[in-house]
């Protein structure tokens, strides 16, 4: 059977989806899973970005403020990119 092309996400799915992606690199976090933490919180600023200022004002504060401030002193440009697993 052959995948439904997605179409993107709207309106409350959208808000939904970025919620949900930040709770669940904020639970990467908590595990101190690094690596999925920052894919999912790159994810989750790709779909916050494409939200209107009302959209946001839905996303609760505490999801907010993580994704915005917390996570960035963590995983931002400043800090040293993750290095590869292979040793030469």
């Amino acid at each position: 059977m052959p995948a439904k092309p997605k179409k993107p996400l709207q309106g409350k799915a959208l808000v939904k989806e970025v919620c949900r992606r930040i709770r669940l690199a904020m639970t990467f976090w908590k595990q101190h899973r690094n690596a999925p933490c920052r894919g999912e919180r790159e994810k989750a600023i790709a779909l916050y970005e494409t939200l209107t200022a009302e959209q946001k004002e839905q996303i609760p504060q505490d999801l907010r403020v993580w994704l915005r401030y917390r996570s960035e002193k963590y995983f931002g440009p400043q800090n040293t990119p993750p290095s590869s697993k292979q040793k030469d």
